[in-house]
């Protein structure tokens, strides 16, 4: 089982419950604003921009693939503890979660949550929403956060895996001479700075996780790191490029065909299925660039038997407080 730790001599569980932690979203069309309306509260982003967001959601019909994937997460672990659930944002929120687990009688949960990287929103906000759910639930449980996992072996190995099944679905004559181009979520820049204890590790940390991934590819491809799914003010400087404008200028010099992995995803949430799977694809099919899309790790068996290797492994030391600190808002 490996999730043991000893006391007194005998074997005892290091945690008696996982808890899986995640951004959340919505499942039916009147969820999608008030799910948003969460998402960004308190950074004053403009009415506008809230409706062009939410008009990416109904063209899903008002579901975000995100807690349906959660879902089949949690349906295919194989761990000898309960498994509970929290969101952020939406249904089921965290501070329910953890009132339920201190119900249950709870002590001591490992949580694992959904985004692989260092940075802000990807690994300080969670860190934080767990410590703001246990403060609102009397005898609370402790929760310890499992480590970053951007170059664990399940990881890199599921990616690996879809990223092959990607290049198979090009066309023949293409496929040999495909480029790889690795996307991830664009932060400000002044975030990704300040990202791990000693700054710079949002960047760093998927360089590495799309090397290893390249390493596995046949062909020693070449390979791009871009971004996508900017949504802060246009005078705030954030990761570039984007990965539409990256796709032009491929073609533009001649690339006959590209691989999108989206290596800063675990799974095929709106970010993944609006910016690939309609807008870059729309854009390669204007260029007639052949291009597909691998999957991201999901519910890939490496994948989902890395969790219960992270819960087995030692506790991870608590972050510095001064590690990935909120971004500073700034007037727009």
């Amino acid at each position: 089982m490996g999730n043991l730790t000893h006391e007194g001599g005998r074997a005892a569980p290091r945690y008696d419950a996982l808890l899986v932690v995640s951004f959340g979203g919505p499942e039916k069309p009147d969820d999608v604003m008030p799910f948003l309306e969460n998402v960004v509260r308190g950074r004053g982003v403009p009415r506008e921009r809230l409706l062009e967001v939410e008009a990416h959601y109904q063209r899903f019909g008002g579901v975000s693939p995100i807690n349906r994937q959660c879902r089949d997460l949690i349906a295919a672990l194989d761990v000898d503890v309960p498994v509970y659930w929290g969101n952020r944002n939406w249904h089921p929120f965290l501070e329910d979660t953890v009132r339920q687990m201190a119900a249950d009688g709870v002590r001591k949960a490992a949580a694992f949550a959904t985004s692989a990287y260092s940075s802000y929103s990807s690994c300080r906000q969670y860190i934080e929403d767990i410590a703001r759910a246990r403060a609102a639930v009397p005898g609370a449980p402790e929760i310890v956060k499992l480590r970053h996992y951007f170059d664990h072996p399940g990881f890199v190995a599921a990616m690996v895996d879809h990223t092959r099944q990607a290049l198979e679905r090009l066309p023949e004559p293409r496929r040999e001479r495909a480029r790889l181009v690795f996307t991830a979520h664009s932060i400000p820049i002044s975030m990704a700075k300040t990202s791990g204890p000693a700054g710079g590790a949002y960047e760093a940390e998927l360089r590495r996780a799309a090397a290893l991934v390249a390493a596995e590819i046949p062909g020693d491809r070449p390979w791009d790191l871009v971004w996508q799914s900017r949504s802060g003010p246009p005078h705030i400087p954030w990761l570039e490029p984007d990965v539409c404008d990256h796709l032009e200028a491929l073609h533009a010099s001649g690339t006959e065909a590209v691989v999108l992995v989206p290596i800063g995803f675990v799974s095929d949430h709106m970010e993944v299925v609006y910016d690939l799977d309609v807008e870059a694809k729309a854009l390669a099919e204007r260029l007639g660039l052949p291009l597909s899309r691998a999957a991201t790790a999901g519910t890939h068996p490496r994948f989902v038997a890395m969790v219960s290797e992270l819960m087995a492994e030692p506790e991870p030391a608590p972050c510095p407080a001064t590690c990935c600190p909120a971004p500073v808002r700034h007037p727009r």
